[in-house]
């Protein structure tokens, strides 16, 4: 599956996939509230959300762009992993999970440990904080199939530093992590833009810390996740990775995917937009959106 032949088509900025979104899916979610569908409705959401599935059969990575504490995503999540499982080989890349607890979820999967034991030696509960059950069917799940589960995030301690302080302020242990530093590429303007908008939104974050650190920090987080799916690929290149994350970090390609097509110029890639069905969709934001049904 890693091979530049995987490639067939480039959307977007960088990401790749085999075929447009349905337009009827799009249509489908900014004509009717979750409440005015009908029967009808739902059935032709869930074939559309079945063409998607066709549509990214090939790719090497795809995003499942979240919104942290919606229970519809999580469902809608965890709908696509056992689609993609029964197809092929997959692993689940976890923005939920920082990097030097990779252990701690290998050691959950050959069940040394319990699912309490994972909470607590990931340090679940004060490094990521969102409702457990929201993942729990996922993680779940993939101990039950052995499917690898990938560690992806920078360690908090790391991203305050640069956020108060700057890469530069980076030496001896907080480096083991994250990308060698020439690879953390803060230069594109456009994100830059987007990420002050969010910065500027909050009052300047009261003007404790300066922009070009908040936007470090954010690259940081993006370029550290990255390099994590590359490896994991380079591992395993007939393993499809499903990656879990924040949708902030694929939208309009700026974060993650550009990131890793940076690595690997060949990849095939396929981002997700989990979205309530009957909000207004911006075909930019993600290659398709996925329209989702409180259950």
């Amino acid at each position: 599956m890693f091979s530049s032949t995987a490639c067939s088509t480039t959307t977007g900025r960088y990401a790749s996939k085999a075929t447009e979104p349905p337009a009827s899916s799009l249509v489908l979610a900014q004509t009717a509230g979750p409440a005015e569908l009908s029967e009808v409705a739902i059935t032709e959401i869930t074939k559309q959300n079945g063409e998607i599935l066709a549509a990214i059969a090939d790719s090497q990575v795809i995003y499942l762009g979240e919104t942290h504490n919606s229970t519809a995503d999580h469902a809608a999540q965890l709908d696509i992993i056992q689609a993609r499982a029964s197809e092929t080989d997959i692993a689940i890349g976890l923005e939920m999970f920082q990097r030097p607890f990779q252990p701690v979820l290998d050691s959950y999967l050959t069940g040394e440990i319990t699912e309490a034991e994972l909470i607590e030696q990931s340090e679940y509960e004060t490094r990521w904080g969102y409702d457990w059950e929201f993942y729990a069917p996922i993680l779940r799940y993939a101990k039950e199939n052995q499917i690898p589960l990938i560690a992806l995030n920078t360690p908090t301690e790391v991203t305050r530093q640069v956020a108060r302080e700057g890469l530069e302020s980076l030496s001896g242990d907080a480096l083991t992590y994250i990308p060698p530093i020439n690879e953390i590429d803060t230069t594109d303007e456009d994100y830059q833009a987007s990420i002050s908008a969010v910065f500027n939104a909050h009052g300047g974050m009261g003007h404790s810390l300066s922009f070009e650190n908040f936007f470090a920090a954010q690259v940081l987080w993006d370029e550290t996740m990255a390099e994590a799916i590359v490896t994991q690929l380079t591992s395993e290149p007939d393993r499809q990775v499903i990656t879990l994350v924040g949708e902030g970090h694929i939208a309009y390609d700026y974060g993650i995917p550009s990131r890793v097509a940076r690595r690997v110029p060949a990849v095939a890639q396929a981002s997700i937009r989990l979205q309530p069905a009957g909000q207004e969709v911006d075909p930019e934001f993600a290659d398709y959106t996925w329209p989702t049904l409180e259950r």
